[in-house]
């Protein structure tokens, strides 16, 4: 049977008359949570009290008496501690009196209880309110694994914690063989980040979804630990005669694994010590929320991160007296050997309370094998784990039906070039949703659909409460044309497909990436070209002024749009590229960018725009008319937007998307087969009537906003000396110019000879 220590760390708060004096990097903390001290306890040669953060070590011994027995203590020494400061006194007692400006205050001093884990491989973690058949679960796993035998616990709880009662039902669940001693430590003190949650809030589960949509209470004494010092209480007070501590969190678990010798044999023969990084474990469901196990644990995620460095250290070695924390040991080094370990953290331990949702997207979680066969051995457990991998489709990919999905409202004047347009370079159907519109577009539509060139639905988007664009996916996704076609283009009116392979075609771009099912589309953005009047002419015809390829802002300037084919692999149509990834299918994906290059797995559950590494052109670019020319832009804004329907196309919209720094004419080789397409439409009289309605009806709201005061002002900003030149400068600016609109940026800024870097945010850099 081990023996079982419960013990009391005895901080003071600190007092109000010395909080001026004592803790002048104090700003902005509550005064109620300021401390004078962690701990003070018995050492060797005297006594070692923990000072808290804040203090100034020149201020705090200045016009300060120490008292033992009555007796002042002349000879106090300070050495310093992580964050934090140390006193060390040549005398003991039961207490110790801090005595400044007439008050006093009586810290008492504890026993040193380094001896109950003497010699021992200690399995330490820092503990708030845990299960304790979880700790036991720990326990049993580390003593068969690595040959702890002793454990220490320091919990951080709340002054109303049932503390009594925490410890007799953990000594229960600890009475376990092979172990000599159990430790727990109690501090009451506020030690965490005062405006932060506790530690275990799914405010600090990694990369954990729905974090936005909540709100989190403080929690200074659960909350991630800002009292380094700490870790010096535990070190000086109750391991410093260890054998080797192995310090971690009871969600980690440290299997041996290759090693012949467990990580505290290691730790005790190194010149060092052990600091080696994990990897999250994840359930895939959860019989319990509330009392998470370690065997519930199956899943890894494919696009997660590295769990945070814990060590393992020989108090007595070599590293004696060095400077614990939380993630390594001193500044020393650590052992190389240390890159042969790691360890596993169950994320629901580490987060109890939270169902599996909740701590990652099913979309990223894929079987672990390894971890898996673990918790079988270890804890008899069959976890629920992730669906098995899909097998590839049995028939050959085909390229005959290509469809594109788009939604529109009030883009009469431009249906028949868009149609005529992609129908030249092979989209074979077209799947189109209007809603609102009164300019004749829906109306076009239903003609053309009665013509046989389109299949045309109204926007569902009230009856689903969702925004048009998104709902119209939504519903595109269960249609039979949509689950038949073999490619899927989601895509808007203002956006064109230019083909750099081949002749142009989508059939030229297929065969230079066959083996893909995922391409996406990188926009470059069009700008105006100072054209200001609508002109009935191709948009391709009349807007050749664009962006550099290599752009990095404003962060439209790489989105991409995505075709792709509907093989299950996703859960949905998304904007820019299929969303609610299926893990199970992500070996089978292929998804490459415009210049034919994979992207990386970290982008297959989620992203909409390219970054330094992953945009190209080389094959294809998506020519993005985001503004066409200045008097269709005012219809543009008076007809709103169709995805962020709730963000005014204004001012700053132009200045982000009207990019007229260089030239692109490469789309042009194709117009004499959009002429083609575009002339045989209008061979049809109803359809040249419709389309010309639609043309009368456009230069008809353009001459009623122009008799609207905001709108004419609108136009002239946009026609403006400023915006035109300004439309050329966007390498001059940061992102925070792009985000606030040309507002921001000095009046006399486009007329200066070197006009350099700009940005509102001080702190951005070009």
């Amino acid at each position: 049977m081990p023996h079982f220590i419960s013990r009391r760390l005895t901080g003071l708060p600190a007092p109000p008359e010395w909080r001026d004096v004592l803790y002048p990097k104090a700003a902005g903390v509550d005064p109620q949570r300021l401390l004078l001290t962690l701990d003070a306890y018995a050492v060797a040669g005297g006594v070692r009290i923990n000072l808290a953060n804040h203090h100034d070590p020149a201020l705090f011994l200045k016009g300060l008496t120490l008292s033992m027995d009555g007796q002042d203590v002349a000879e106090a020494t300070a050495h310093g501690t992580a964050r934090g400061m140390a006193l060390h006194l040549p005398q003991t007692s039961d207490a110790v009196s801090f005595i400044r400006n007439g008050v006093m205050m009586t810290q008492p001093i504890a026993q040193n209880d380094q001896r109950h884990l003497a010699g021992c491989n200690v399995l330490a973690a820092l503990i708030l309110s845990p299960d304790p058949d979880t700790v036991a679960d720990w326990a049993r796993f580390h003593i068969a694994e690595q040959g702890a035998d002793a454990l220490f616990l320091m919990r951080r709880a709340a002054p109303d914690q049932a503390i009594a009662a925490e410890d007799a039902a953990l000594f229960a669940a600890l009475d376990l063989a092979g172990l000599k001693s159990v430790v727990i430590a109690t501090t009451t003190q506020p030690l965490g980040a005062p405006d932060q949650p506790a530690l275990t809030s799914h405010a600090f589960a990694p990369n954990a979804p729905g974090k936005g949509m909540r709100s989190y209470d403080p929690d200074p004494w659960r909350s991630p630990l800002t009292e380094l010092a700490l870790y010096d209480v535990m070190q000086h007070r109750f391991l410093a005669q260890a054998n080797a501590v192995l310090m971690c969190d009871i969600a980690d678990l440290v299997p041996r694994g290759d090693s012949d010798d467990s990580v505290f044999t290691m730790a005790a023969g190194s010149e060092s010590y052990l600091k080696f990084g994990g990897e999250r474990v994840y359930p895939w469901r959860l019989p319990d929320a509330d009392r998470p196990r370690h065997g519930d644990h199956a899943c890894y995620r494919f696009d997660g991160s590295v769990a945070e460095n814990i060590w393992c250290v020989a108090p007595q070695g070599p590293m004696k007296d060095t400077i614990w924390r939380p993630f390594r040991v001193s500044i020393q080094s650590p052992d190389p050997v240390s890159e042969e370990w790691s360890y596993y953290r169950c994320q629901a331990i580490r987060h109890p309370g939270e169902p599996a949702a909740a701590l990652s997207p099913k979309s990223s979680l894929k079987d672990h094998a390894v971890f898996r066969d673990l918790i079988r051995q270890h804890f008899d457990a069959t976890p629920k784990t992730a669906p098995a991998p899909m097998k590839p489709p049995s028939e050959p990919m085909r390229n005959d039906t290509i469809l594109a999905v788009t939604t529109m409202k009030n883009e009469g004047p431009f249906i028949l070039e868009w149609l005529a347009y992609h129908r030249a370079i092979g989209v074979t159907d077209f799947l189109v949703y209007t809603n609102d519109c009164n300019d004749g577009t829906d109306t076009f539509f239903d003609l053309l659909q009665a013509k046989g060139y389109l299949t045309h639905r109204q926007n569902p988007y009230r009856e689903v409460g969702m925004k048009p664009q998104h709902a119209a996916y939504q519903d595109a996704q269960s249609t039979e044309i949509a689950m038949n076609a073999d490619w899927v283009i989601p895509m808007d009116v203002d956006e064109y497909i230019s083909i750099h392979a081949g002749e142009g075609t989508l059939h030229d771009l297929f065969a230079a990436v066959p083996d893909a099912n995922m391409i996406s589309m990188t926009w470059r953005l069009f700008g105006n070209g100072d054209v200001a009047a609508f002109e009935e002419r191709f948009t391709t015809e009349q807007f050749t002024a664009c962006a550099p390829e290599y752009i990095r802002k404003p962060h439209q300037a790489w989105g991409f749009k995505t075709m792709f084919r509907p093989l299950g692999y996703y859960n949905k149509f998304g904007v820019h590229r299929p969303k609610g990834l299926k893990s199970e299918a992500m070996h089978l994906i292929n998804w490459v960018n415009g210049s034919g290059q994979r992207f990386p797995d970290a982008m297959l559950r989620t992203g909409w725009r390219n970054t330094v590494q992953t945009w190209g052109y080389d094959l294809v670019t998506l020519n993005h008319y985001a503004v066409r020319s200045a008097e269709s832009y005012l219809v543009k804004r008076d007809r709103g937007r169709v995805n962020h329907v709730d963000r005014d196309q204004g001012l700053a919209y132009w200045f982000r998307m009207n990019n007229n720094a260089e030239q692109d004419t490469a789309i042009q080789r194709m117009i004499p087969r959009q002429r083609a397409e575009f002339d045989a439409f209008m061979a049809d009289p109803d359809i040249a009537a419709q389309h010309h309605a639609c043309v009368a009806a456009h230069r008809a709201k353009i001459k009623e906003l122009y008799g609207r005061p905001d709108y004419l002002q609108l136009y002239r900003d946009i026609t403006g000396e400023r915006l035109r030149a300004l439309s050329r400068m966007h390498h001059c600016f940061g992102v925070a110019t792009f985000l606030a609109g040309p507002d921001c940026i000095p009046e006399d800024f486009h007329l200066r000879d070197d006009p350099g870097f700009f940005s509102p945010d001080e702190n951005e850099t070009g």
